[in-house]
């Protein structure tokens, strides 16, 4: 996980809930809906809220962090919706109404969390454990896509420099410079949170 600081909420869904003050988020339409999963997704850099793949507007969809079942009094609030991607048995449909102990709204979901360079994860705390299991992100897909990211680092093409080579400092800047700067289309690379916890840990290592 990336921590996500949540900005304001879409016009379109402050107008919807200045007119529907009683209003649920079933009850919205198709274009307050659109604008929340646009919105989302530029402030999560064009990642997944859990697993951190890119998405887009075809292959995501509105996630509550809590619940509408367990919070049916914060299905309209913005700081308790994210952009989730629609994997199969994964993510947000592997959600549900389950409670989720650690979020991508807290600080800690990127040190509570220990990836490895064979794509698995590991919770270092009882909750990131549950929040792993609850939203299954050490299925083998998932830990498949993961190690073929992070094996580009390790084992790149003849023309890079693999990063196992690299001192500190010189990944401190790569960290910065590239997983943790977007694009110009305000972008991060797939799964570059995962790749910044990899490289913190060699660093760590030195």
């Amino acid at each position: 996980m990336r921590k996500i600081t949540k900005g304001n909420e879409p016009a379109e869904l402050t107008s919807w809930k200045r007119k529907n003050p009683h209003g649920r988020y079933d009850d919205l339409s198709h274009v307050e809906r659109g604008a929340i999963n646009e919105t989302t997704r530029k402030e999560q850099f064009g990642l997944c809220a859990y697993c951190c793949k890119k998405i887009g507007e075809n292959d995501s969809m509105n996630e509550h962090v809590e619940a509408q079942r367990l919070a049916p009094n914060r299905t309209l609030d913005f700081n308790n919706i994210v952009a989730s991607c629609t994997s199969s048995k994964q993510c947000d449909a592997a959600h549900g109404s389950q409670p989720l102990p650690l979020t991508p709204l807290m600080d800690e979901c990127e040190t509570e969390l220990k990836f490895y360079f064979s794509g698995d994860v590991e919770g270092l705390t009882d909750r990131a454990k549950q929040a792993i299991a609850v939203l299954n992100l050490n299925n083998q897909s998932l830990i498949a896509k993961r190690k073929q990211q992070i094996k580009m680092l390790v084992m790149p093409p003849d023309t890079m420099e693999s990063v196992l080579f690299w001192d500190g400092e010189t990944i401190d800047i790569f960290i910065s410079e590239w997983l943790q700067k977007p694009d110009d289309d305000g972008f991060l690379q797939a799964y570059s949170p995962v790749l910044v916890n990899v490289l913190r840990q060699r660093i760590i290592a030195f």
